[in-house]
This record gives structure tokens, sequence and C-alpha cells, in this order.
């Protein structure tokens, strides 16, 4: 396959863990650790946490460690020397760039959350790596020149999420997708199932958080709350498989063990089930076309009993629709929903705003700024910026009532 190395011809697959001590990193070094010999880690990259970074050094013994912050360098350095260790320590974009789109590595796992990981993103995928693709901001606020340069660099993107790693094992050629009618997207539904508009009035952070079957960090949390990382999930599809929005659906699966389905115009229908475990997705995304152990138990269907499914609520939840006609407008239109999103999660988790204004402030930003053409990632920057100053000023002088919402 384009740009892939196979762990069984004797050759160890490199890999390099962006975001190495979030946890889809961790997940991923763990799956790595169970096969030594044919992968691995060769390098690790993080932001600041440079005590875990050294930990995950000592146990996995890389080339090369990445600190985001030059700060952060010198304790990288020191430790890593006072540690016996022979890994390089670098700081850095350019640095990091440089290793991923070198021969550092074959095998990139792009895990670096929010806007910070897209440019070791789009390095990788212009050197033909293979990319396992953890990170939505990549695909949200740049799908178009991502998929653009994984196409001309001859990159293989294996995405992570796992919905759309379930579409991937189903579709996994052009010959499997020649009878594609649609495809949909699973959603747990989040905490407040069932709830309707009035009722989330009055969610607390605390609540967005406690999500019933993922442990997640806080913004993701409260994605997954809102439904807005459906919406962020429906864009990646759209990329990932070239399909219109018309062609994806969501359906609310709150056991979260049939993780998306795939529709074919002679009336099958294909699903991939698993426990809700990150790991299955990156052995399938480290060993493919082959399956490898990821330390993941197989699926006892008896003991779940009943799968259940319902349409998402999109009344309750707005953000799922927001994301559909940001889809639609195309141009700079996800990138600054993806930017009013994450200043309107982040207000919220401070106690800025309450729940039901994350919608609102977003519907606001985007019927402010028109769509243009996503024709650069200076471009699309320079939107995500706009975005973001208009919620944040939208905030300070009072943010859109929620009525207003359609």
């Amino acid at each position: 396959m384009t740009g892939s190395v196979d762990i069984q011809a004797g050759v160890a697959r490199e890999v390099a863990v962006l975001g190495a001590t979030g946890s889809i990193g961790t997940s991923a070094l763990d799956v790595i650790a169970r096969h030594p010999g044919r992968l691995h880690a060769t390098v690790l990259a993080a932001g600041r946490n440079v005590e875990a970074l050294l930990a995950l050094c000592r146990t996995h013994r890389p080339r090369h460690a990445v600190v985001a912050e030059a700060s952060a360098f010198p304790a990288l350095r020191d430790g890593l020397r006072d540690a016996g260790l022979p890994t390089q320590a670098h700081c850095g974009d350019a640095a990091l760039e440089a290793l991923v789109g070198g021969d550092a590595c074959d095998t990139v796992v792009a895990a670096i959350v929010g806007a910070a990981g897209l440019p070791s993103t789009l390095a990788a995928a212009r050197a033909g790596k293979r990319l396992l693709l953890a990170n939505k901001e990549s695909l949200v606020l740049a799908g178009e020149l991502l998929t653009a340069a994984a196409r001309e660099g001859g990159a293989q993107v294996v995405p992570i999420d796992s919905e759309h790693n379930a579409i991937f094992q189903c579709l996994p050629d052009a010959h499997a997708r020649a009878g594609l009618r649609r495809i949909f997207l699973t959603a747990s539904g989040g905490p407040f199932r069932g709830r309707s508009r009035a009722q989330l009035a009055g969610v607390t952070p605390a609540q967005a958080v406690a999500h019933p079957k993922w442990s997640m960090g806080p913004k993701i949390s409260v994605d997954s709350a809102t439904l807005m990382n459906k919406g962020l999930e429906v864009i990646e599809a759209h990329h990932l498989f070239g399909l219109g929005g018309d062609r994806i659906g969501v359906l609310v699966h709150p056991q979260s063990l049939v993780h998306s389905l795939v529709e074919f115009v002679d009336g099958s229908t294909l699903a991939q089930l698993g426990l809700p475990d990150m790991r299955t997705a990156l052995a399938v995304g480290l060993g493919w076309p082959q399956r490898i152990e990821s330390g993941v138990a197989g699926l006892d269907l008896l003991a779940h009993g009943t799968l259940e499914f319902e349409p998402p609520d999109m009344d309750a939840f707005p953000c799922l629709r927001l994301a559909f006609e940001a889809l639609a407008a195309g141009g700079t239109a996800p990138a600054m929903l993806n930017a009013a999103n994450e200043v309107a999660v982040s207000s919220f988790l401070q106690g800025r705003i309450g729940f039901l204004s994350i919608p609102a402030l977003v519907e606001d930003t985007l019927a402010a700024l028109p769509a243009a053409a996503a024709d650069s990632l200076q471009v699309l920057l320079a939107a995500d910026a706009r975005a973001r100053r208009h919620a944040e000023r939208a905030i300070t002088q009072g943010v859109p009532s929620m009525a207003k919402l359609r």
C-alpha cells in the first residue's frame, strides 16, 4: 500500500508518536510495546510535560524526543542525559516537522490537540508517511489542504477516531467503495441524551465533562455533550471519504459498540463493532493490512444485550446542525465553526457563559463572518483568528440569546 511498510517483512515499523503524553499517545505506545521487533517508537513529542515525556523515554527508548516549548528544553536535555539515554532532545515546531518529514520514522501518530498539530501533520503527509490521524482540527481546519498534501506526497491516511476507523475498515479500497450509497456515524448521545433544550439551560461544566462511556479531556467531553464532536466528525468524514453532507448520516447509539455503518446500493449494510477502546483503531493503523494484537478483548454481544439506535435531536443539540451547514457552505466556514466553538467551550468551562450559549455563539459567528475560498493555509489561519476575535467580542458584549437559534 502507498506509504506503508509491511510489518511482517522483517523490518520494524518506525513510529513517531506526536502528543505522546496524552490519552491517544499512551494508548498508541501500549500497542507498540506489545510488538517488540515489529514496531518501535523512534520519536516521542509532547507539549511541556517533561517529566511524563522522560518517563516514556525511559520505557520506550526512542531515538528522538521533542518538546513544544523552548523553556522546557533544558529539563528534557538534562533529564535524558541523567538517565543515561542516547535519545536526542529537540524543541519547537521546526524540529518536529523535520523529524516527521525525514528518515526518523515511516509512520506518524498525529495526536497533538488543536491547530498546533496541523504543521507536523502536513509535514508527514507531504513526506508520504503512513499517517494515523487523531488530530481532528487538521481536517476540520484544513481538510482540502491536508488531503491534497497526502495525495501528492503518496501518504496513507488511517483515521484513528473510532467512527472513521470503522468506515476505513468497511471501505478498505476503491473497489469496496464502488457501490457505496452513504455512511452513518454513531454517537453515544453524551451525558444529556433525551433532554430537551429547556432542560439543558442549567447544565454545569462538571456535568458536561462527565461522559457516560469515555474518559476524555474537558474540551472534547463538552463537544460530545453538545454533539459538536459529532458535527466535526461529519466534516472529517467528508474529507476522508469524499462524500457530501447529504451522504453522511448520524445515529445516536448509547451502547457505543457499533462505531459506524456503511450502506451500499444493493441494500447491504456493513458495520464495525467493538468495545470502546482506542487501542483497536490504533492497532488497525499500525498493522494494516495485517491484524495485530491491541490488548482489547473481543466483544461479547450476549453480555451486552440490546443495541439501540435513534435520530439525533438537533433542536436540543443544534451544534450538529451548525456543522452540517458549515460543511455545505465550504471554504473557511468549517475553520470558523471550529474556532468559535473552541472559544465558546473554553468560556463555558471557565464559567463565563452558559451551556446553551455555546451553539448560540457559534451560530452568531458563522452568520457574521461569511465563508470565503480556502485556498491557502494563511487564509484558513486568518479566518480562524477572525472567528476567535468575533466570538470573544460577543462574549464581552453579551452572548446572543439561544432563542435566536433556528
